[in-house]
């Protein structure tokens, strides 16, 4: 039975100072062949996580694509929205400005005093400078 030493596994006192990394043991050749590994392992190629993250990347663009359409059709609601406003804020402009043309007049502001209970005045009163 041979047991294996590894001399990192163990904790090292803080006085003593770290050695440097042996380099003088030779480097071990890589395997080659990648698949005898997974299957070895225990790890089989699956194609179900990249098909899984196919359908969730399809359906997050469609909720993007879902979103801006939406955002769309409320923008234009909020167009047409204004368009009306614009419209009855000039018509209301519109009739504001006739009713000052018409009460503006000098026989219609007479008629609104009069019927306020205002007479008409009379001739000036001039004073005599002293």
């Amino acid at each position: 039975m041979t047991v294996a030493v590894y001399e990192g596994a163990r904790p090292r006192p803080f006085i003593v100072p770290k050695r440097p990394w042996a380099t003088d043991a030779p480097a071990l050749p890589r395997r080659t062949t990648r698949s005898a590994g997974r299957t070895r392992a225990g790890r089989r190629s699956s194609h179900t996580g990249v098909a899984l993250t196919g359908i969730v990347i399809t359906f997050l663009l469609a909720f993007f694509s879902l979103a801006q359409n939406i955002s769309v059709s409320a923008m234009g609601y909020d167009l047409s929205r204004l368009g009306l406003e614009e419209d009855r804020l000039h018509a209301m402009s519109l009739d504001i400005h006739s009713d000052l043309n018409r009460l503006g007049t000098e026989p219609a502001i007479r008629k609104l005093g009069l019927n306020a209970g205002l007479g008409q005045l009379g001739e000036p009163i001039v004073l005599p400078a002293r």
